[in-house]
């Protein structure tokens, strides 16, 4: 049917061949649904394709934002049913019950519904990542914190001093009991629901916590009774197979977790000692969230053009640079995306591999054997390549290898932890490169910053600009008093925060003859910045501001995101 319904949206001129193949491309890599991966891919509108849908089909559409189902009619169909087929029940009318579908030509699925509830099966269609969240909103039978604490027997939970060497055994057995294995599963599931990015959980001397990192910002959640503390942690050791008995040394896992529908989602697992226990840190690495178009990151046309022309050099380096969370990889992965054609060979090191890429030869990095990055690139060479990653330059060694390549006809890109772009060429200095290399290898450093989106569905007008404000933060006058500004008022889809999502900030230098002639003549970072921006150089502050102008995001997080130039 995908084959089918796909070359109709081409005939149609809704996609085009191109975005046909991108799009089917994603689908083998995620094995999700034609039309959602159409849609989470921004190819084609969930609007457009549920009107074409619907008069291909011959059956009316639906909105199931616009309606309250009753609870009587959402029992028809059970929950399994509705994650196996991707479908709803919208409304019964005697022996007549009305089910929203994605994909209408789905006889199997009307059959099954059919044979479930013995009522005559009438089909509406709806997007299917409307559909998704729809039984998910309906369907959530999840239990709450609450009720698993009131389920345990918390007095038979031994308290274990965190210098006294605990039984293995017992850590285990206390670990597999149902209401801790209850407790864990919930916590993954619900970051999962709220969209987190990584999960903390951390002991302290008399309190235990939770907290998820929502959009940018971390956000306490839970404090389980610190009875559970070792438990827990024995449980997620266990899930991420790795050593219970090893609580003094650092450890890294990884979790894989199946979801309805055939998602997936992996947990990167970090486990640290600290004064009161084993700290918990787990990134969630969503493949069917990640972004690999870049036009949809959040670049400006200009800017687009710049990072496009430097990595489709034939050679040279291109740096990006930023914090810990602040979307480097999947500005590098999109980069990638972008690269990976069948006539190049692409390889990657990573610490760690955190999504596979068709196409690509990644490599892990293993310390401990000595697979470092220098390792690494030094075998890349060997190996006929023609663009490189390396997922950070950390020290001389790295760096040298990484631009003796650029020098030597591969293009290598590669991440830093500096603050802005300009900065990054004297982090190279420092590390030991000569002015003359780095100049003559680097293309263009690009640093980035993730800012918090205003909520769409709660996002209102400030009555009042604050004019003088805005001019401090770095507008014009003119500009600050045609901008609007707006915040979120709070609300079920942002759980009340006014925030939903994050927008890329991005600060792009590229290395052009005066940037180098400045480099060479041994300008400071301030002299560069300035220097890059007569240039045309667009500053993280200058893109937190267009992003407050376009009604986007608000004040407190340009200030959050960006320092004054």
């Amino acid at each position: 049917m995908s084959e089918r319904l796909g070359e109709l949206l081409v005939r149609e001129n809704l996609i085009s061949l191109g975005q046909l193949k991108q799009a089917q491309e994603a689908q083998r890599r995620t094995g999700e649904r034609l039309t959602y991966t159409l849609t989470k891919l921004g190819l084609v509108g969930q609007g457009d394709l549920t009107t074409f849908l619907s008069a291909h089909y011959g059956v009316h559409a639906i909105n199931l934002d616009e309606f309250q189902i009753d609870d009587e009619v959402i029992k028809l169909i059970p929950r399994e049913l509705a994650n196996q087929h991707q479908v709803l029940p919208v409304n019964r009318a005697g022996s007549t019950l009305i089910v929203a579908m994605s994909d209408p030509s789905n006889l199997h699925a009307i059959d099954d519904i059919k044979f479930n509830t013995g009522l005559m099966i009438e089909v509406v269609v709806a997007s299917e990542e409307a559909l998704r969240s729809a039984i998910e909103r309906y369907y959530d039978e999840s239990v709450t914190y609450e009720e698993i604490i009131d389920d345990m027997d918390i007095d038979d939970v031994e308290v274990a001093d965190s210098e006294s060497e605990e039984d293995v055994v017992d850590l285990e057995r206390s670990s597999e009991d149902a209401p801790v294995v209850r407790l864990v599963n919930l916590i993954l599931i619900d970051a999962i629901k709220r969209n987190a990015s990584d999960i903390h959980i951390e002991p302290y001397e008399k309190s235990f916590r939770v907290r998820y990192r929502i959009d940018g910002v971390l956000y306490e959640i839970m404090n389980p009774p610190l009875k559970l503390k070792n438990a827990i942690t024995s449980r997620i050791k266990i899930m991420s197979a790795l050593d219970i008995a090893e609580r003094r040394l650092p450890q890294d896992g990884r979790i894989k977790i199946k979801l309805g529908g055939g998602k997936e989602m992996d947990f990167r697992v970090s486990v640290l000692p600290t004064l009161f226990g084993e700290k918990i840190v787990m990134r969630l690495l969503d493949k069917s969230n990640l972004q690999l178009d870049m036009t949809k990151l959040g670049f400006e046309p200009h800017q687009i053009d710049i990072f496009k022309d430097a990595i489709h050099k034939p050679f040279g380096m291109v740096l990006v640079t930023g914090p810990t969370g602040s979307g480097k990889t999947t500005t590098l992965y999109s980069a990638l995306s972008d690269l990976n054609k069948t006539s190049e060979n692409l390889s990657t090191a990573e610490d760690p591999v955190e999504f596979n890429l068709a196409g690509i030869n990644q490599v892990q990095m293993h310390d401990s054997i000595g697979l470092n990055f220098a390792a690494a690139l030094r075998s890349f060479l060997r190996q006929d390549p023609d663009i490189i990653m390396v997922g950070e330059i950390r020290d001389f060694e790295t760096a040298e290898i990484a631009v003796k390549a650029a020098l030597t006809g591969h293009m290598v890109l590669s991440t830093l932890h500096t603050n802005d772009a300009p900065s990054t060429v004297h982090r190279l200095l420092n590390m030991g490169m000569e002015p003359f290399l780095v100049t003559a290898s680097v293309n263009a450093i690009l640093a980035q910053r993730l800012a918090r989106r205003v909520c769409k569905d709660c996002k209102e007008p400030i009555p009042t600009n604050d004019i003088q404000e805005l001019i401090k933060l770095g507008m014009t006058a003119e500009v600050a008093a045609r901008t609007q500004l707006v915040r979120g008022s709070g609300c079920r889809t942002c759980n009340e925060t006014g925030y939903k999502g994050r927008v890329a900030l991005y600060e792009i230098m590229s290395m052009s003859d005066e940037i180098k002639e400045l480099v060479l003549e041994g300008a400071s970072t301030v002299e560069l910045k300035r220097g890059a921006m007569r240039y045309g150089m667009k500053t993280l502050r200058q893109a937190a501001l267009s992003k407050l102008e376009e009604g986007m995001t608000t004040v407190s997080e340009v200030v959050r995101c960006s320092v004054a130039d």
